[in-house]
């Protein structure tokens, strides 16, 4: 059991020690000047292509959202007749 727990021991310390660091490119200044760019395109949309998408996939199932819900007050105010 000893022996087990000491390989494990040392694999954990290898694998921790020998993991190369990355480098990682700050690009907060490059997305500052993208959203801070006065071109006339809405805040939330500047982020390219999958802006879009979301923003879209968000108000479509916001506007059928409020339909369904519209849809159900008004089948529990007209309840069918027996």
């Amino acid at each position: 059991m000893y022996k087990q727990l000491m390989s494990l021991q040392q694999l954990s310390r290898r694998t921790i020690s020998s993991s190369a660091r990355r480098q990682v490119d700050n690009m907060v200044k490059e997305k500052q000047k993208l959203f801070q760019a006065d071109n006339g395109i809405p805040v939330h949309l500047k982020g390219g292509a999958k802006d879009a998408i979301l923003y879209r996939l968000t108000m479509a199932l916001t506007v059928f959202g409020s339909g369904f819900v519209v849809y159900e007050l008004l089948n529990a105010a007209m309840p069918k007749k027996a």
